[in-house]
């Protein structure tokens, strides 16, 4: 799987780049997650899966913007 590229990127430094990127490409999206609307993180999982090209650990991720947003 390595060799293909189809490792599950779960390393925290990597995830944290890419969540950090996706909070400030969507300041709208994240004010709505401190506003409790937490339907709308979905859309920052999506885009943090899309900078990893799918790599990413979404679970992971998903922590990582709750507790960048917390």
């Amino acid at each position: 799987m390595a060799a293909r590229g189809l490792a599950v990127v779960s390393d925290d430094s990597a995830l944290a780049a890419a969540v950090d990127a996706a909070i400030a490409a969507r300041p709208d999206v994240a004010a709505k997650i401190r506003d409790g609307k937490s339907n709308a993180i979905g859309v920052l999982v999506g885009d943090v899966m899309k900078a990893t090209r799918g790599r990413a650990d979404a679970a992971r991720a998903h922590e990582l913007i709750l507790e960048r947003l917390g």
